[in-house]
């Protein structure tokens, strides 16, 4: 019965937790830019992840290594462009990006966006539930469906939207601790 809702808010969870590792923490992460689209090849436009080897030799300067070294000056064009405001330098056939430490200003900053981002992730979360309840709702009276199935459902559904609104806070309570270790 719940199987639309529970897909759903997985969705919603999985688009919170994207949406999440796009936020910089101050600290070099693959995350950071391997789902950055790259124009390689005439119009052909594909993740960074699947061009080059991403690394972090430490913990504040990523390695891109492209495996077809021809495409390494689009790699540092769209890095450069995008709106991460990353500084990539080529660096013979690799691209080096230097992730300087936050300050403490911008992490707090940043944490505000994190809360913004769950917020509407919550938002999600309490539609979903709402369009249960209404499909719930409106078996009340059905042949076959009692007052008492009716409340269970309720209670149920109701179970369900608190586990997802738990592990959509722990995503957000992972993420502000992140940003705000030094």
């Amino acid at each position: 019965m719940f199987d639309k809702m529970i897909s759903h808010m997985q969705k919603v969870l999985l688009l919170v937790e994207d949406d999440l590792k796009l936020i910089k923490t101050g600290r070099a992460k693959p995350s950071l830019v391997e789902h950055v689209k790259v124009e390689a090849y005439e119009g052909q436009v594909m993740p960074l992840i699947e061009l080059a080897s991403i690394t972090a030799p430490d913990p504040h300067t990523l390695l891109i290594s492209p495996w077809d070294k021809t495409i390494v000056d689009k790699v540092y064009k769209t890095l450069s462009a995008g709106e991460q405001s990353l500084n990539p330098v080529i660096d013979g056939d690799l691209i080096r990006i230097s992730v300087p430490p936050l300050t403490q200003e911008r992490r707090e900053e940043l944490v505000k966006l994190v809360k913004q981002r769950l917020e509407a992730g919550r938002q999600m979360l309490r539609q979903l539930r709402n369009d249960t309840k209404k499909d719930i709702d409106a078996m009340e009276g059905e042949p076959g469906v009692s007052e008492d199935d009716v409340k269970r459902y309720l209670d149920d559904m109701q179970k369900k939207f608190d586990e997802f609104l738990v592990k959509l806070e722990d995503l957000g309570k992972t993420k502000e601790k992140e940003l705000m270790e030094l």
